[in-house]
């Protein structure tokens, strides 16, 4: 009879514990988000970049190459010029990349970095039970096909993930703003 009190206390206290650490929006960050992906103007500038752990990662991270507080699967942005914008119906990106790529395009001194600027293709928006939202759409840049996917929530807390045909899928974690504030 003891272990099943011990076991309903264990499970009622994470139960309570789960329910506590639940947030909730205000009604003034809802609409603030709202009115963003509705009117399609937002720039959102990211903060962790979080790639793929793969073992020429960790081998790079174990030659000592990653800086203090980074990681195969984290790292640091902070002082990393990076952003992508939604402006109506253009999209561009400017977003370091950290990763293994799978196929290169040739030797011509061009950086690996993510960037596409043009038109959005199959741009489709979802608002989820916690007022947050998911975007995809499809981007392609200079010599790549992507598979964009944001999480914006209330917070203006982001994340961006981006599946490229030619390197491993990466992670992206910032915050969202109206493009007259990012400027």
């Amino acid at each position: 009879m003891k272990n099943y009190i011990t076991v309903f206390l264990l499970s009622f206290g994470l139960f309570l514990n789960c329910s506590a650490s639940k947030t909730t929006a205000t009604p003034s960050q809802i609409a603030a988000l709202d009115e963003l992906v509705e009117n399609q103007s937002f720039v959102i500038e990211s903060d962790w970049a979080l790639p793929q752990t793969t073992n020429t990662l960790m081998a790079l991270q174990n030659a000592g190459f990653f800086s203090t507080g980074d990681s195969a699967s984290r790292i640091s942005l902070s002082g990393n010029p990076n952003e992508l914008k939604i402006d109506n119906e253009t999209v561009s990106s400017q977003l370091p990349y950290f990763g293994e790529v799978q196929s290169t395009s040739g030797y011509n001194g061009s950086d690996n970095s993510i960037s596409f600027d043009g038109e959005l293709k199959n741009y489709r928006v979802v608002k989820n039970d916690n007022s947050s939202y998911t975007i995809r759409f499809d981007a392609r840049s200079h010599s790549e096909n992507f598979d964009v996917i944001i999480h914006l929530y209330p917070n203006l807390r982001s994340e961006i993930i981006l599946k490229g045909a030619k390197r491993f899928p990466i992670r992206y974690t910032g915050y969202v703003s109206p493009i007259s504030e990012a400027n």
